[in-house]
């Protein structure tokens, strides 16, 4: 597993399955403005399931929040 800074940007399926594994918060914007924070409980190269909602991976930004 990779090191994640607060705020690092998740821009590959390393990145969201390193997350999903050891259970990191993640943030998810949407034209800068914060919608969520959770856990990743699926991913697929299109969508990430965080607080059982389906966010897009193109439309949305997702950011590592270890230690919230």
């Amino acid at each position: 597993m990779n090191m994640y800074v607060n705020g690092q940007k998740l821009t590959s399926n390393l990145h969201y399955q390193d997350h999903l594994n050891a259970v990191i918060p993640v943030q998810v914007y949407y034209q800068n403005h914060h919608k969520d924070i959770g856990f990743i409980e699926i991913y697929s190269p299109h969508f990430v399931k965080i607080n059982h909602t389906f966010y897009n991976r193109k439309t949305h930004v997702f950011l590592s929040r270890p230690g919230y």
